[in-house]
């Protein structure tokens, strides 16, 4: 620490030259943390997969409905413990087209047992069992500014896919406010009750979305989903059934395969940042070429001027790296933009410590090659340079 002083008069000594270098580091950390945010946004649903769960949905597409009838089938079927349905909704608030959501109908009580990962207080529970119009609520989607719901309120929602008979908005009362037990957990769904849905519907009665399905063998996972899709070959709705994790991961490359986009990405940006901080230390060190020789001859060893050279690159990579990743996580942190599309919106802390390992590594890398320059520097070259 005695030397810090040292250090810090050598970054200020070239005060533009310092502050665009620090720019650069630090645009290229708060780019690595909005990305890796944005990441992890798009791959939540592939984390919090169930390794017991399969999707079972239509063979020829997803939007293609199946019977409700399969859930009893399915159930019968060896190596299953038990069965939900869902039915993409998509619901639409204040007849606002922005203000669209995850909504979905489904059986209030095989849903709670099939996703633990979704916590709602028991009374909460017990009230949508109770109310046919009832629905629970993500906390994120309840806490949009937009809406602010709360326990109690009635809310209508219009869907441009099932229209309600008589051609009126769908009503629903708010009974539960549900968290989840992980971070990553996507708390912005609405739920409601199916045999509400479906004795309201205008068309399509007896037919749901998707099947979710626990396996009582994880390990059996994928024999199990080829006898659900055997007992339905051949029949009018044929089904594929596959992991929820591999289904996930799919409805997530479907906009691309954000892990390459991210890593080519980040390593273009960090090898240029290597660059322009490899080049700003080794111009300070040339600079500094006759300080070195007079330091060396007033007895510094050769090991501390590569220290001093080692340790302002540290410095000048800290300073840019953390306040990048500290912004990121700020803006990480105040939720969402785009709520509708990210609904979970959070940077996670494997990637902040990875973030500040490459924070170091830059510093390491960028101060190396100056650094030995002023290792191997010889006091009677640097003393002639001067005279």
């Amino acid at each position: 620490m005695r030397f810090l002083h040292l250090i810090w008069s050598n970054l200020k000594r070239r005060k533009l030259r310092t502050l665009l270098t620090l720019l650069s580091i630090f645009v290229a950390f708060l780019l690595f943390g909005l990305l890796c945010t944005i990441k992890e946004a798009f791959t939540a649903g592939v984390s919090m997969a169930g390794a017991d769960r399969l999707v079972v949905r239509h063979k020829v597409s997803l939007i293609m409905n199946l019977p409700v009838s399969y859930k009893a089938r399915m159930e019968q079927i060896p190596g299953v413990a038990s069965a939900v349905h869902f039915t993409w909704f998509n619901g639409i608030y204040q007849n606002e087209p922005k203000n669209f959501f995850a909504s979905i109908p489904t059986e209030p009580e095989p849903f709670l047992n099939l996703y633990p990962e979704y916590v709602l207080p028991e009374d909460q529970k017990q009230a949508w069992l109770r109310t046919r119009t009832g629905a629970i609520v993500g906390r994120t989607l309840a806490e949009r500014k937009e809406f602010n719901w709360k326990i109690g309120d009635r809310i209508a929602l219009l869907s441009p896919i099932w229209p309600r008979k008589g051609e009126q908005p769908w009503e629903f009362d708010i009974v539960g406010i549900y968290d989840g037990a992980k971070k990553s957990a996507d708390t912005s769904g609405f739920y409601f009750r199916y045999d509400y849905f479906d004795e309201g519907r205008a068309f399509g009665e007896g037919l749901v979305g998707w099947y979710v399905v626990r396996v009582s063998d994880p390990d059996r996972a994928v024999e199990v989903a080829k006898a659900i899709d055997d007992e339905f070959a051949n029949s009018p709705n044929e089904t594929k059934a596959e992991p929820e994790g591999a289904f996930m991961q799919g409805f997530a490359q479907q906009v691309g395969d954000i892990g390459t986009i991210l890593i080519a990405i980040l390593s273009a940006v960090f090898f240029t940042i290597v660059l322009v901080a490899g080049n700003t230390m080794a111009q300070s060190v040339r600079e500094r070429t006759e300080e070195i020789g007079v330091l060396k001859a007033m007895g510094f060893t050769s090991e501390l001027a590569l220290g001093l050279v080692m340790a302002e690159s540290l410095l000048l990579a800290s300073l840019g790296g953390l306040a990048g990743l500290g912004l990121a996580w700020l803006i990480a942190a105040g939720g969402s933009p785009v709520p509708n599309l990210l609904p979970v919106f959070y940077l996670p802390g494997r990637y902040v410590v990875m973030g500040v390992g490459l924070v170091f590594a830059l510093g390491i890398v960028a101060g190396l090659l100056p650094g030995l320059q002023a290792l191997r520097l010889r006091i009677a070259d640097a003393l002639r340079r001067q005279g």
